[in-house]
């Protein structure tokens, strides 16, 4: 068996340090729970920490949320498929949205379910992903304004999820500029410029935030306490939110090189041989889990003695050297992990999930 933890101490205390952080510097923020894949005790988890705006980029999540606690603001963070339209006003109070076509679908949807949905328009930054075009935004803005059923309650935009593009002064003054222009041409208000995610919390706490920038959607640095810019944990956060235990169904002494004609794996690949490893063993323990779970490259053991050889489809095999630590069959080898190795031990109906 395998597992998944969430360590509900090391949540709060994430999420603590976050709160306090934008309430000293008078920010909004709701938390990005997409990592959690509408695990339920996790959700809950989550909202019973006090926060009431929580982002989602599957709908199903979002219903979820709704089902466990109605007053929750929830917000779907992609521009919406067309299909999703009737339910994404049913269920998500805001979303964030790029194009005129969908945002008139929004509104008749709005207007027959008697509801006002609210938006905040994406803007493209240089990340590439999405995101209206700068020389486009008046326009665009002047048709929305005049939907019915549709509240624009800001502008934002996304960095780093797609070729890594980072925040900095310039483009984060840049948008807190448009925010005004729109305001003025059109004689509006648009309360939140939504330009904070993880990536940018770094800029925060070194006082390098553009003033104007008010609202954040946060999920990693919650959940893995992360600076992306270093890579590193943010001073005062925890990495320790999520982990994964698994069980050493084999080990024993063996080779460290393969014996026979080499061909491919089933994940393509060719063994490489390090010709000083002929005629030494180790021990080898396989785990109960594999590449139908999670990419080997985003485990980091606890234990620094083991070191991740590779894996097969359901089995993973660690080499932990001369056995320092007299592992046995049946011992739990413990992981921490990257942020896309947890979303895939989240999708995995395979892993036990367990709040501690």
């Amino acid at each position: 068996m395998a597992y998944l933890r969430l360590f509900r101490d090391e949540l709060l205390h994430n999420y603590e340090f976050l709160d306090r952080l934008f309430k000293e510097n008078s920010i909004k923020w709701g938390i990005t729970t997409k990592l959690l894949c509408g695990t339920r005790s996790y959700l809950e988890e989550v909202i019973n920490l006090g926060i009431k705006e929580v982002h989602d980029s599957r709908i199903s999540n979002l219903k979820r949320i709704k089902e466990i606690d109605p007053q929750t603001m929830t917000v779907y963070i992609k521009p919406p498929p067309k299909d999703t339209i009737p339910d994404i006003v049913r269920y998500a109070d805001a979303s964030l949205n790029t194009e005129l076509a969908t945002l008139h679908e929004l509104s008749d949807e709005a207007v027959n379910q008697g509801k006002i949905h609210k938006v905040i328009i994406m803007i493209e930054m240089g990340d590439l992903r999405e995101g209206v075009m700068r020389e486009e935004l008046l326009d665009f803005y002047g048709k929305i304004f005049r939907l019915p059923g549709i509240e624009v309650i800001g502008l934002g935009t996304n960095l780093n999820c797609l070729h890594g593009v980072l925040p900095n002064g310039d483009k984060l003054i840049q948008l807190v500029l448009y925010k005004q222009i729109i305001d003025l041409q059109f004689n509006k208000s648009i309360p939140l410029v939504s330009a904070g995610t993880t990536v940018t919390i770094p800029l925060l706490l070194r006082n390098q935030l553009p003033a104007g920038i008010n609202h954040f959607r946060v999920g990693e640095a919650l959940f893995f306490g992360k600076n992306l810019f270093n890579g590193e944990t943010i001073e005062g956060m925890s990495d320790s939110v999520l982990e994964l235990s698994t069980h050493i169904i084999e080990i024993s002494e063996k080779p460290l090189v393969p014996t026979g004609d080499l061909g491919t794996n089933p994940q393509g690949r060719s063994a490489s041989v390090n010709d000083e490893d002929y005629g030494k063993t180790a021990y080898r323990a396989i785990l109960d889990i594999g590449y139908l779970d999670v990419q080997p490259d985003y485990l980091i053991p606890v234990d620094p003695s083991i070191e991740i050889s590779d894996a097969s489809s359901d089995m993973m095999i660690l080499n932990v050297g001369n056995n320092p630590n007299n592992y046995k069959v049946g011992d739990l080898v413990r992981f921490k992990l990257k942020y896309m190795g947890a979303l895939s031990l989240m999708s995995s109906d395979y892993i036990d999930k367990e709040v501690k």
